[in-house]
């Protein structure tokens, strides 16, 4: 289970670099894995303060999503992994930009949301952009 936020100023999205796979860095939507006990709103308050510096108002939901996938693991067998994430949007209320230190993230920096070279990044950007942009009622863009 994890929380993550939209974060839209000024037609800029913050951001957050992840490591990656393989050491390429790639971009990430502020936000990460809830604690025990931890409410959503919660969590992305926390993780977007640790990963970009910023205290941000959770205004409200945006939608869910959800994936199940088959990774391979050691000695033959395979993980089922379900991953469920809460995407909020977010306004930010105080603090200011700086990196992550010692975290997951190494760095945070805005983008323009109509950049005609986006960054690389996680599929999940564009999955949490369509319902902040899109606004569906039940909270859940459907996919074709």
């Amino acid at each position: 289970m994890a929380a993550c936020a939209v974060v839209v100023r000024e037609g800029q999205l913050l951001l957050a670099r992840s490591p990656g796979p393989g050491g390429v860095p790639e971009w990430v939507l502020p936000g990460g894995g809830m604690e025990h006990g931890e409410d959503p709103y919660g969590t992305v308050r926390r993780e977007v303060e640790e990963e970009t510096g910023y205290r941000v108002e959770v205004t409200g939901p945006l939608g869910v999503n959800s994936t199940r996938r088959t990774f391979p693991a050691r000695l033959g067998r395979s993980v089922d992994h379900h991953g469920v994430r809460l995407v909020h949007e977010g306004r930010i209320t105080g603090g200011g930009l700086r990196d992550e230190l010692g975290g997951s993230t190494d760095l945070a920096a805005w983008h323009p949301l109509d950049a005609a070279a986006d960054p690389v990044r996680v599929r999940m950007v564009d999955i949490g952009l369509r319902p902040w942009r899109e606004r569906p009622a039940a909270g859940r863009v459907e996919t074709a």
